[in-house]
């Protein structure tokens, strides 16, 4: 059964983000953004390894102090999922295995959310998974990335802008994108033999290269919200998040 192939997360981490450099060293309670993430993925039950994927020696010296998995990748790749395909095979994967893309700025990642994202495998013809979460009202805000699903659940489209458009005020399910992706190995080597895509790089959304290739994404539901640190002022919004799971129980 497709749940019960080994899964393998991956946390791409890059020093040189141009709305935040040094990003995943930025410290939260004490440690380094990436480690936070790592703690988390490391708490999903379903994942046999997480390793984090560099380019940065500041960021693996750090990660070697903490006990991170790390594995030092090209600083050349055009997306996260590139770097992580180039640690997958470090790694020696097999074309059976589930790797999980797991974004390094999501410090208040739920171990959950990765569970949901690896329930979509229990059918077998999904190679490609993501996750969406329930959308009250329409975001304008472009960091805030919009998908339409088909019937199946398989990805329509991504977009910045919101979609759907209810032209005549019909109400329609709105869903917002979170950054996580798992791939069968076999269907992650296909993605980077993929060059970027011409709508990939006009919304600057790396899984619109599967779409625009043909290559079905599944759309998983998940309700285990997160917060995504794309400039220094998301921080303010990620730490009542973080505070929260320790109050829980759930301190790292």
């Amino acid at each position: 059964m497709s749940m019960n192939r080994p899964a393998h997360g991956i946390i791409p981490a890059r020093y040189a983000s141009t709305r935040f450099p040094g990003k995943p060293l930025t410290l939260l309670r004490g440690k380094p953004m990436f480690w936070h993430v790592w703690r988390r993925a490391s708490r999903c039950p379903r994942l046999s390894s997480v390793s984090l994927a560099t380019d940065d020696q500041r960021i693996a010296a750090v990660a070697e102090s903490l006990g991170v998995p790390c594995l030092m990748t090209a600083s050349t790749h055009p997306s996260g999922t590139d770097r992580v395909h180039e640690a997958a095979v470090l790694l020696g994967l097999p074309d059976e295995a589930l790797v999980v893309n797991i974004q390094g700025d999501e410090p208040a990642l739920a171990p959950e959310a990765l569970c949901d994202l690896l329930d979509a495998f229990a059918d077998p013809a999904v190679q490609a998974a993501t996750l969406a979460y329930p959308l009250s009202t329409p975001a304008h805000d472009p960091h805030t990335v919009k998908v339409v699903r088909a019937i199946s659940g398989d990805a329509l489209y991504f977009s910045r802008s919101p979609i759907p458009y209810p032209r005549d005020g019909a109400s329609l399910p709105l869903l917002g994108h979170m950054g996580l992706y798992a791939f069968t190995m076999r269907a992650l080597n296909l993605f980077v033999s993929l060059p970027p895509s011409p709508l990939e790089r006009a919304e600057r959304l790396e899984q619109l290269r599967l779409l625009e290739n043909a290559v079905p994404l599944r759309v998983a539901i998940t309700n285990h919200m997160s917060h995504g640190v794309d400039t220094p002022e998301d921080l303010e919004k990620v730490l009542p998040l973080m505070d929260e799971e320790i109050g829980q129980g759930s301190a790292d």
